[in-house]
Order: C-alpha cells, then sequence, then structure tokens
C-alpha cells in the first residue's frame, strides 16, 4: 500500500482528514488531541500559517506529517520540527513513515534552507523509535518541558505587568 501512497502538501480542504488522522493517532497514544477541523484550517494554512502538513494517500488518506520551523543555535541552523506522523495501520511496515519523513526534509529544505530533522518519540513507541533509529535519528541530551494551562497564562501575564 505505501508505494501506492502518493504524498503531497495538504491544502485547507484536508483539514478535516487531518484532524480525522490527529485525532487517531491521539487514540493511540492515549492523548486526545485537543486540534479540529477548524484550528488545523487557521493555523495551518496561508500566509500566516504556523506548521505544514503533508499527506499521503492511496485513494484516501493513509498517513500524514505536521512539521515546522526549527532553529538550533547549537547546530547554528535552520530545521524543521516534525511535530506528529501517523501511517494508518494497514500501511505500517511498509517505509511509509520514512518516505514521508524524507519528503518533509525535502520541502522544509526548499521553503527555508533547512538542514535537519527534529522530532520527538514516546517512550512507549518502540516501533516508532526503532524506525526513527533505522533512518540515523539520534537520541540527544535535552529533556523536552511545556509550560501549559493556567501556569502559561499566568507567566504571559507576568510580561504584560
Amino acid at each position: 500500500m505505501s508505494d501506492a501512497a502518493h504524498i503531497r502538501p495538504a491544502k485547507p480542504s484536508d483539514a478535516g482528514a487531518i484532524a480525522a488522522m490527529l485525532a487517531r493517532l491521539g487514540d493511540e497514544l492515549g492523548e486526545p488531541p485537543r486540534t479540529t477541523a477548524a484550528t488545523v484550517r487557521a493555523h495551518g494554512f496561508g500566509p500566516g500559517a504556523r506548521f505544514s502538513t503533508l499527506i499521503a494517500e492511496a485513494d484516501v488518506p493513509v498517513g500524514f506529517a505536521l512539521y515546522f520551523p526549527h532553529f538550533s543555535t547549537a547546530r547554528g541552523t535552520a530545521g524543521a520540527y516534525v511535530q506528529d506522523i501517523w501511517t494508518a495501520p494497514g500501511a505500517r511496515g511498509q517505509g511509509l513513515g520514512a518516505r514521508l519523513l524524507a519528503a518533509a526534509a525535502a520541502q522544509a529544505r526548499r521553503d527555508w534552507g533547512a538542514a535537519y530533522l527534529a522530532l520527538g518519540v514516546h517512550g512507549h513507541n518502540a516501533r516508532a523509535a526503532r524506525l526513527y533509529a533505522r533512518l540515523g535519528f539520534a537520541a540527544e541530551d535535552v529533556q523536552p518541558m511545556a509550560l501549559t494551562g493556567p501556569d502559561f497564562a499566568a507567566l504571559a501575564e507576568k510580561a504584560a505587568a
């Protein structure tokens, strides 16, 4: 199936399919996303787009990669951060994930001169970790952290005061 899948940049009309695939990814990870078709449309397209998405389809969407510009001061160059990548269960093990990552790397290199890809892998997703390792991804000594919800709002308010 993955050899037959065509990879292309997403269009605004793909927002519903992207949100549906994000929901399936969230179900698999036990983390339901808050992203909807409306938020995908609002933030993923147009001159102020915050991210780019590639769709893999074989008659219907069977995968996607969602990524955005990233900059590494340690590397001294621009890259791309792959926030989410997912392939349909029936398309797994056939190279589609690797093809999506390659397409994201190529598109980011064309669009903003990216020289690397960065991503995170959930600790319980051994299959994804093996794929990334086979492609040459290596763990770095950086612990991701996030500030969200009321704590984010409180910190942002401190700057406004």
